[in-house]
């Protein structure tokens, strides 16, 4: 299909499953591009989630005059009709191979990401309805010219070349739709699922548009898509992990609420390890300094505490982050490999902790 041919406005559901990506006229292969439709808005975030190495394209869409309202700490509220896509793609390696590297963004130069360069896996639908939130996998063909519900989710292996060249295998996870909720639902009390990535704090950064580089949260207003924001510099903001410049605590808490912080956090399923490490939580017990484990065993490595300060290698939680066991390895859903880098911020932040455990 060329670009510039007539394209079908953004069809929002209010029922049922569509079994092919294409129906929701958001996203489209055209001209060796996963092009988005008009009024379909990428974005992106300060910290990201770590899954596999891949990078993303995140767009939202939201339906003509509706708009979401501003909250400081939690997700917006989003309009019935709010579709959001999250498509997980590689860059192309030699044969088969995907590149594992950092994630900057998306190259959305000449209208798109261009397929010769990418390897897309799947994109994911977020969509608001009458009753909730609603979470949908597409998996893409290997002519990356058709994506298909997958209820069910797939696994995907990969071989994933550094920079230095050398190769690691990972089987990627599709999630099925109950394992969307692993992550989704962030109240047990409710069980509803809800978007973790559009929150103040970490969309309060600038984004490459078409016609120039503007922050989010401003953008955002100014489309009509947001309501009741502050100025940028009068919203909450977390740091980029990968920022050298910024404080060593402020990257490591990004990274953990990010990663983390949906589950281990007051209403989420880890509630009842104890173990919060989501933004708000402050205390540091609750934080997993000197923290013993509510449930003793594999888990710990023989380890007493969660967290001991200056010493990493003594921590549960860094022994959970470097494990590929999956009855111990944390977080338990959307990795197979273990994120070196990640694992390298976070035994930096506990080895500059002072104190000692009693």
């Amino acid at each position: 299909m060329a670009a510039d041919s007539p394209w079908p406005a953004v069809h929002f559901f209010a029922d049922g499953q569509p079994a092919d990506l294409a129906e929701w006229n958001v996203l489209r292969v055209a001209d060796g591009r996963l092009r988005l439709n008009r009024d379909v808005l990428p974005y992106d975030l300060n910290t990201a989630l770590f899954s596999d190495y891949a990078h993303k394209l995140r767009t939202v869409w939201m339906p003509k005059g509706q708009a979401a309202q501003f909250d400081a700490q939690r997700e917006f509220d989003f309009p019935v009709g709010t579709i959001f896509s999250k498509t997980f793609y590689y860059p192309r390696g030699e044969g088969d191979a995907v590149l594992r590297s950092a994630d900057d963004g998306p190259d959305l130069a000449g209208g798109g990401l261009q397929l010769s360069k990418v390897r897309l896996i799947e994109t994911r639908l977020l969509v608001r309805r009458q009753d909730g939130w609603i979470a949908l996998p597409y998996v893409w063909n290997a002519e990356q010219t058709q994506a298909k519900l997958m209820r069910g989710g797939e696994l995907v292996s990969l071989q994933l070349v550094a920079s230095d060249g050398s190769r690691e295998e990972a089987q990627y996870t599709v999630p099925d739709q109950n394992q969307c909720a692993g992550c989704h639902g962030t109240d047990m009390k409710s069980k509803a699922l809800h978007p973790l990535g559009p929150r103040a704090r970490h969309l309060n950064r600038d984004f490459a548009y078409d016609d120039g580089a503007a922050n989010q949260l401003a953008h955002w207003t100014k489309l009509g898509y947001l309501h009741g924001a502050p100025e940028p510099a009068n919203a909450p903001r977390d740091a980029n992990w990968r920022d050298p410049d910024a404080p060593l605590d402020a990257r490591a808490r990004a990274y953990l609420d990010i990663n983390c912080g949906h589950c281990h956090s007051p209403t989420g399923p880890g509630n009842t390890s104890g173990l919060w490490l989501d933004a708000a939580t402050q205390e540091p017990l609750r934080l997993g300094r000197c923290k013993l484990p509510i449930a003793a065993g594999k888990g710990t490595g023989d380890r007493r505490h969660d967290i001991v300060p200056g010493k990493p290698d003594e921590s549960i939680l860094t022994y959970r982050m470097v494990s590929d066991d999956p009855s111990v390895m944390m977080p338990e859903l959307g990795r197979s490999v273990v994120h070196a880098e990640g694992v390298q911020l976070i035994r930096d932040w506990i080895a500059a902790q002072q104190g000692t455990c009693g």
